[in-house]
C-alpha cells in the first residue's frame, strides 16, 4: 500500500520513477554537444572581433565564395538581436554542459526545469532553422562554424524533446511515453536525415557538394 502511494505521488509530481530519471547517454551527449557548440561560438566570436578590428581582413574560415564566415558575420542576419549571434552561443551552450554534468552527478530535475530546458533548445532549433534558410536562400553561403552549430543543435533538440515526453515532464499517456522511449535510439538517424535534407537544399540552390568537396580536398 505504501509503495503504491509513493508511486502515485511521484507520478503526480510529473516525474515517474523510471530508469530515465538518470539518462546517462543523454547526459554524455549534452556535454559533448555543449562543448562543441561553445567552441564553435567562441571561434566565430574571435572571427567577428578580428573583422571589427580590420574590416578589410578575411576570416580564417573563408575558404571560397560559398564556404565562408565573413558574409554571414557581417550581414544583418548575423546580429539579429543587435549583437553578434555567436554571443548567444557563448552563453547558451553552457546550459547543456551544466545539465549533462549534473545528471551524471546524480541530480534529478523537476518537470518545470525540463520544460525550461526544452524551451531553450526549441528556441535554438527554430533559430538554427531560420539561419539555415537565410544562409542557403538569401546569403548564398555556408559558414563552417555555423554548420558545426547546426550539427549539434538538431540532435540535441530531438533527444531532449523525446526525453521530456518519456520521463513524464509532459503529461502524456503511457503509450506516448513508450513511443518516445523507443524513438530515442533513432535520434542519430533522425539527425542524419535532417542533415541530408539541408545538404539537398544547399545542392539544389547553391550546387554546394562540388564546392564543399573542393574545399575539403583542395
Amino acid at each position: 500500500m505504501r509503495s503504491s502511494s509513493t508511486a502515485r505521488d511521484v507520478i503526480i509530481r510529473g516525474m515517474p520513477e523510471t530508469r530515465h530519471s538518470r539518462p546517462v547517454a543523454l547526459a554524455v551527449w549534452l556535454i559533448i554537444a555543449g562543448v562543441v557548440g561553445w567552441w564553435a561560438a567562441f571561434s566565430l566570436t574571435l572571427e567577428r572581433l578580428h573583422l571589427l578590428m580590420d574590416p578589410d581582413a578575411a576570416a580564417s574560415c573563408d575558404f571560397s565564395i560559398l564556404v565562408q564566415c565573413t558574409a554571414n558575420l557581417q550581414s544583418w542576419q548575423g546580429s539579429v538581436f543587435g549583437f553578434p549571434n555567436p554571443l548567444l552561443g557563448l552563453s547558451g551552450w553552457i546550459a547543456p554542459i551544466v545539465v549533462g554534468v549534473a545528471i551524471l552527478a546524480g541530480a534529478r530535475f523537476a518537470a518545470w526545469f525540463w520544460w525550461c530546458f526544452w524551451a531553450g533548445l526549441a528556441f535554438a532549433f527554430g533559430f538554427v532553422l531560420w539561419l539555415i534558410g537565410q544562409s542557403v536562400f538569401v546569403l548564398g553561403t555556408l559558414c563552417p562554424w555555423c554548420m558545426v552549430t547546426w550539427v549539434v543543435t538538431i540532435p540535441s533538440f530531438y533527444a531532449v524533446t523525446l526525453h521530456v515526453l518519456r520521463n513524464g515532464a509532459v503529461p502524456v499517456s503511457a503509450r506516448i511515453r513508450r513511443g518516445a522511449d523507443r524513438l530515442m535510439v533513432w535520434v542519430p538517424l533522425m539527425a542524419f536525415v535532417s542533415y541530408a535534407i539541408i545538404l539537398l537544399l544547399a545542392q539544389v540552390r547553391l550546387n554546394a557538394i562540388p564546392n564543399i568537396l573542393d574545399t575539403i580536398l583542395g
